[in-house]
């Protein structure tokens, strides 16, 4: 059976940085082709993703994770009626969960003022909508809201960053959500070794000449590297979840402009390491997913006649075309955006189009692919 899958890679280099650190503050790496590689985690690029999403999607379409859900289901019910007292508010978001099954009554008290869920609960923003206009209609007309319709509220009309991301709901599995998109870990395409910058603070209050030092001192650990990213998105699935062909171009867009525009924000404001992509390669399939790292097995090595990008963008479409034409996987379509001559290798992989061009004809082809017109 025919299916609809968008490939996205990019290459991107990123300047002295520590984008994502594990739990002793390094920056994160992997091992991959028997050396060590510089790694930035599908978690914490698909949040800079979902919060690019904020700026390209109107808020109706996005949703809200958080364990505070009885403080956010309540302040929607006092939008719905400015009059409710806060308690009364509380009460009836409390209500609506425990009614669900997703949070318990404080046995001693009959109830619990406010709700927080043991896990990070992902519910859209016209699903708590709902939940709130059908939380006042049940205390109005003195009903409780009851688990099947909670349910029913909280399983329909799901936002775009719950139907690319998925959800799991560990006490309701039946709402649970597959992820349309899946992210892999972004690695980069050389072996790393991780640095340290010694750093020091003045105090400007330190002004007696006869006490110098500093009033800090410490390290902070960083690398450089050219990534190779890489995500997949099941147009069909992500059709199925959101039940409209309009809306599901306009998530694909909107995650092509996200992917490729966003940047994790570790360390940020000391480094200032916010890139572009080198090159962004897509590749519309009809059979299935295909990540291409293994372009990145052998590291790449700069040398004096080409550096890291230019060595990885002609890694990468040599074993693009190896790939594709040893397993008769010749794409529907392929588009490339790319920088410079370092790149141009890239350029006869697809369609050369800037970025806007590439958005937008891809959201024509999945316009296509779901019976819409381009």
């Amino acid at each position: 059976m025919s299916r609809t899958i968008i490939d996205v890679y990019a290459l991107q280099t990123v300047p002295p940085s520590n984008l994502n650190r594990d739990d002793t503050g390094s920056p994160k790496t992997a091992v991959y082709g028997g050396v060590r590689r510089a790694r930035v985690s599908s978690q914490a690029w698909k949040r800079a993703i979902r919060l690019a999403f904020r700026e390209l999607l109107d808020h109706s379409q996005l949703g809200e994770r958080t364990k505070r859900v009885g403080e956010s289901l309540a302040a929607r019910i006092r939008a719905l009626a400015p009059g409710i007292a806060e308690e009364d508010a509380s009460r009836l978001a409390t209500d609506v969960f425990v009614a669900a099954g997703l949070a318990k009554a404080d046995k001693k008290k009959g109830e619990i003022k406010d709700v927080e869920s043991g896990y990070l609960l992902f519910l859209s923003h016209r699903q708590l909508d709902n939940l709130a206009a059908a939380a006042l209609k049940a205390a109005r007309s003195g009903e409780a809201l009851d688990k099947a319709t909670f349910k029913a509220l909280a399983n329909t009309e799901h936002s775009v960053d719950i139907a690319l991301f998925g959800r799991m709901v560990a006490d309701m599995a039946d709402i649970n959500v597959d992820a349309a998109c899946q992210v892999a870990h972004a690695i980069s395409v050389h072996a790393v070794d991780n640095e340290f910058d010694y750093f020091t603070a003045v105090d400007d209050r330190k002004e007696d000449a006869d006490e110098t030092g500093a009033g800090m001192i410490g390290t902070i650990e960083f690398n450089s590297s050219t990534l190779y990213r890489y995500a997949t998105v099941d147009v069909d699935a992500l059709h199925r979840t959101l039940g409209d062909a309009a809306a599901t171009r306009a998530a694909v867009e909107a995650f092509l402009t996200a992917f490729a525009r966003s940047m994790p924000t570790g360390k940020q404001n000391t480094f200032a390491h916010r890139t572009l992509p080198d090159a962004v390669l897509v590749r519309l399939r009809d059979t299935q997913p295909i990540n291409l790292v293994g372009a990145f097995e052998t590291p790449v090595r700069a040398t004096h006649a080409a550096g890291r990008v230019e060595q990885a963008a002609a890694a990468l479409a040599t074993h693009t075309v190896a790939v594709e034409s040893a397993y008769g996987e010749r794409p529907v379509a392929s588009w490339v955006t790319q920088v410079g001559e370092k790149t141009a290798v890239l350029a006869d992989l697809g369609k050369a189009v800037s970025f806007t061009e590439l958005v937008t004809g891809v959201g024509e082809q999945v316009a296509v692919a779901l019976g819409q017109p381009a």
